[in-house]
């Protein structure tokens, strides 16, 4: 394992990796915020469109 670490640099070795981990994960939150059932930001189009119809009714005295 050592030998590895003697061809490459291990700082920036771990720097390219962190980058590019943390580039993974922004395009996969990207990608589940732009689909219907996983946007747990605005929630599913079918509530927005329910909650929208059905509105408040006044309170009865």
């Amino acid at each position: 394992m050592w030998r590895i670490w003697m061809m490459f640099d291990p700082r920036r070795t771990l720097i390219a990796l962190f980058s590019f981990l943390f580039a993974l994960a922004l395009l996969i939150h990207f990608i589940l915020l732009s689909t219907d059932r996983f946007n747990w930001l605005e929630g599913s189009r079918a509530n927005r469109a329910g909650a929208a119809a059905t509105g408040t009714a006044p309170a009865p005295r």
